[in-house]
């Protein structure tokens, strides 16, 4: 199997990292190599948070060069614009569709830019969901990442059934009912 190149942007605090385990997680029990780097970032709330997984039959190296993600994984609108050369030109941009304003929006630096969605899908395959309201209507807004999951696994290579075993082996054990249901909302959409 070729290499396969999947990059996870976001927010600190919006999950990345249990989401780069997850999909650690399911390669792996796949039974190919994976590498996984985080390169960007900081881990506090609000700072840009970027994860490349790559896997395949052997990989070598854990960072994907620009125009080489297969899938994109953004939980943040703005994250996805700004990643967005990293992907493909047949590549997959997975977008929740959700606004944090930065710092330099918040202390008035910057202006949000609007139409994100739109100009993305001039030059991309885009698929976005409202991942943060889907999450409330289960009753627990925290699985929204759970859900992306959900909707990215559509662009892998890997059945419902191995995903949910995956997300049972690694969120906490009173969470694997809620994020198992987070997925399947995800993956059906």
């Amino acid at each position: 199997m070729d290499t396969k190149n999947i990059m996870i942007v976001g927010v600190g605090g919006q999950g990345t990292l249990l989401t780069s385990r997850v999909l650690g997680g399911i390669i792996q029990a796949g039974g190919y190599d994976v590498k996984l780097s985080e390169v960007h970032g900081m881990a506090q709330r609000g700072g840009s948070v970027v994860t490349f997984v790559r896997y395949g039959d052997k990989v070598y190296e854990p960072i994907v060069e620009e125009g080489q993600a297969d899938v994109l994984i953004a939980f943040e609108k703005l994250e996805a614009m700004r990643y967005a050369h990293f992907l493909k030109k047949d590549g997959v941009l997975i977008v929740n569709d959700q606004q944090m304003d930065p710092m330099t929006v918040v202390t008035g630096v910057a202006q949000y830019p609007e139409h994100i969605l739109e100009t993305l899908s001039e030059s991309h395959k885009v698929v976005s969901i409202d991942a943060m309201a889907e999450a409330k209507k289960l009753g627990n807004a925290r699985v929204f990442n759970t859900i992306i999951i959900g909707v990215a696994a559509k662009s892998m290579d890997f059945s419902e059934k191995e995903w949910l075993d995956v997300i049972a082996n690694v969120v906490p054990p009173k969470t694997v009912e809620i994020n198992q249901k987070a997925f399947k909302v995800g993956f059906a959409g």
